[in-house]
């Protein structure tokens, strides 16, 4: 492992040390595993892997419309003013 220094918020370290000692762990494995949680989240997704979700929903939905591509910005006005 590598050590480490942060610095937490009065109440952030008061939340940390009663978490661990409510679970019977270090303050620090509570920290580690918040960011291992924080690294498997939405928030982590790396380039390849957001370029790859985006692609999925490509042509799942339909407007109905034709022409989107040329009239885009009035359908996006009209769709603001709503």
């Amino acid at each position: 492992m590598v050590r480490t220094q942060i610095q937490l918020t009065e109440r952030q370290a008061k939340i940390v040390k009663a978490m661990a000692k409510a679970q019977g762990i270090s303050a620090a494995e509570i920290i580690r595993r918040a960011i291992d949680e924080l690294m498997q989240s939405n928030l982590m997704v790396d380039e390849a892997n957001k370029r790859a979700r985006a692609l999925r929903i490509v042509g799942r939905f339909r407007s109905g419309r034709h022409d989107i591509s040329k009239n885009h910005d009035a359908y996006l006005s009209e769709a603001y003013r709503k």
